[in-house]
């Protein structure tokens, strides 16, 4: 607060020996703070759209996973587990192995002798592709086992087995 002389009390004020006072806000720090509260919120709501954004984009390619799973008219009853070894962000070749019936990729329908010329063009694309095998409980582990050697044969190393998660 500033202190000082009204501008309208005339000077004959000062000789009465009357000084009054003037109180004067100054609002320039008030301004300053809400101004960086401005700012922060800004960024905060940035951030908040971002992290919406990227949990939109998941729920969107586990919506396209679950169609596509519908469409092939196969349920697999996967094992329980909780270890994730595969990286997300390299080539995969997902592999859906009913109790019976032919092997299923990205929602087709593979006879037995296609699967060792599709185990060769992914590893064509890229030799780091990785194989992911999602069993059924029920299905023999030879058979299991069969398909991984197939895979090694063609020089596809990196394996993976699916499971439900949560184990």
């Amino acid at each position: 607060m500033a202190i000082g002389k009204q501008p309208d009390v005339s000077d004959d004020a000062d000789e009465e020996g009357g000084d009054a006072i003037f109180a004067e806000i100054n609002i320039t720090p008030l301004t300053d703070v809400f101004l960086v509260m401005v700012i922060i919120f800004m960024v905060s709501a940035l951030a908040v759209q971002v992290e919406r954004n990227v949990e939109k984009k998941q729920e969107t390619e586990q919506q396209k996973q679950d169609e596509a799973e519908k469409r092939s008219g196969i349920k697999v009853n996967l094992p329980s587990g909780a270890a994730q070894e595969i990286d997300p962000s390299k080539a995969s070749l997902v592999l859906v192995i009913p109790i019976q019936g032919d092997v299923v990729v990205g929602g087709k329908p593979m006879k037995d002798t296609e699967l060792d010329n599709l185990f060769r063009a992914a590893f064509a694309r890229d030799k780091q592709t990785q194989v992911v095998l999602k069993a059924d409980q029920g299905v023999q582990h030879g058979r299991v086992v069969n398909l991984m050697e197939r895979a090694k044969q063609v020089g596809l190393t990196r394996l993976a087995i699916g499971t439900a998660g949560g184990g």
